[in-house]
């Protein structure tokens, strides 16, 4: 899929740069169409598209063959990080665009992000957000995940540490300097890519790149998600998560609540006494963050609210019990987080681990 200029602007500037989008991809047929779609749509059409496929199992290579794109094939599943430092060591570009294949672009997402890179050399990643509608509409649970997630990150809009690499625009310049990604991390991987990047760049979450995302539509892996992602909350991020302006989905009093709410409803059904423990819980966990049911509200109405409360809840007590584990991991096992139980280091373009 290789790409001719955007049209010019009204003062006869056009998009100059040639941007190759990197897609790491791991059985995500049901939406790498969708993806590939949105990449022909673009104002700003790509120099090139390179799916890099992490050996998968389903029909997602097929798909791709039928778009002019490059196809990358891992002989082995080797995670999110390694499938995105084998398609960024194929890309030719001068900006790599790393866009995963379960997302979908705005049309003008590629031009505004050549815009904001060109307009600032010190501007080392420019990420967007999720749009407040899910790229495929599969349920309840997928409304809940898709509305919290549009929430926070548009409220982070703006300067920040942190950089999400689902849709996100780097000069290939930057990424050759800064290293690949940590192929040992397979969660937190954007959050330590972030520490090394922030440490030299500047790093912008823009609402100028929007991306409607496919989230998980089943609640039980959805938690067990959850759960996973929060092992690393506090032995590997949470000194990231101080840093002034960094993201967070979710606030520490909000979790907190979620688990004081969680261990105190049993007990109050042995000892009466302690009924009003739980419910202050849950109030305080709804004041946690008012504006994002405020949010919810305005977008799918009152009678959701109880529904993604519910939700949101559980999630918060899977995000607790998995800090907690992990916690408990990485004082018991010195290789929790990496292959080597060193802190991470930068990690070479073509994937080794050296």
């Amino acid at each position: 899929m290789t790409g001719t200029a955007a049209a010019p602007d009204a003062d006869g500037s056009r998009p100059t740069a040639r941007v190759s989008v990197v897609i790491p991809n791991y059985n995500y047929a049901r939406t790498l169409e969708l993806c590939l779609n949105s990449l022909a749509a673009q104002t700003l059409p790509p120099y090139e598209v390179i799916v890099s496929d992490d050996a998968s199992t389903d029909d997602s290579v097929e798909v791709a063959r039928r778009f002019d794109c490059r196809v990358l094939r891992a002989e082995r599943n080797g995670g999110v990080s390694a499938a995105r430092n084998a398609g960024a060591a194929a890309a030719r570009g001068d900006i790599l665009f790393f866009l995963d294949s379960d997302q979908a672009l705005t049309p003008d997402s590629l031009e505004n992000a050549v815009r904001l890179l060109s307009a600032d050399p010190e501007l080392g990643c420019v990420h967007g957000i999720i749009a407040a509608e899910p790229l495929v509409d599969d349920g309840p649970v997928e409304w809940y995940r898709t509305l919290h997630a549009h929430h926070w990150r548009l409220k982070g809009v703006g300067p920040t540490p942190t950089a999400f690499f689902a849709a996100a625009a780097m000069p290939r310049r930057v990424f050759e300097e800064v290293g690949g990604f940590e192929p040992a991390l397979r969660d937190s991987e954007d959050v330590e890519y972030s520490e090394r990047l922030s440490a030299r760049y500047a790093i912008v979450l823009t609402d100028r790149i929007v991306a409607a995302h496919d989230e998980e539509y089943r609640l039980g892996p959805m938690l067990r998600e959850q759960f996973r992602r929060a092992q690393y909350l506090l032995p590997f991020a949470a000194a990231h998560r101080r840093r002034p302006g960094a993201l967070r989905a979710n606030s520490a009093l909000g979790v907190a609540a979620a688990l004081l709410t969680a261990v105190s409803a049993p007990a109050a059904v042995v000892f009466p006494v302690l009924a009003p423990v739980p419910v202050l819980g849950v109030a305080a966990f709804a004041a946690a963050d008012p504006a994002l049911l405020g949010f919810v509200r305005r977008k799918r109405g009152a009678g959701f609210l109880p529904l993604f409360v519910g939700l949101h809840l559980l999630v918060n007590v899977q995000i607790a019990l998995g800090a907690a584990t992990g916690w408990v991991r990485s004082r018991f096992d010195r290789d929790f987080g990496t292959s080597t139980g060193r802190p991470p280091r930068p990690a070479p373009l073509d994937g080794r681990t050296g």
